[in-house]
């Protein structure tokens, strides 16, 4: 919304106009910590009087080099003394 004011001044003949704008829209943030109901809370969202659209953003997802520099940080590295001790731990 433009909100548009102008005022004449009559001693010096000259019209100033000044122009503000309005914010016709607002934003709410909302996280989700149980993803079981994501659908329904969008849902009843959607529901509600004044709501024009729904946008979920999308996570980037993360190539396999990137994934394996994530577990290199985070200590999910396994170290084994052979290939056989490796075939050992996944057959159980």
């Amino acid at each position: 919304m433009c909100i548009f004011a102008s005022v004449n001044n009559e001693e010096d003949n000259t019209t100033m106009a000044n122009v503000a704008t309005i914010p016709t829209q607002g934003q709410i943030l909302v996280n989700i910590d149980d993803m079981s109901m994501f659908r329904d809370i969008r849902k009843a969202i959607s529901m509600l009087k004044g709501v024009g659209k729904i946008t979920v953003p999308h996570r980037k997802r993360l190539s396999s080099y990137e994934r394996s520099l994530r577990d290199l940080d985070e200590g999910r590295v396994y170290d084994y003394d052979s290939l056989d001790d490796l075939i050992k731990e996944i057959e159980g």
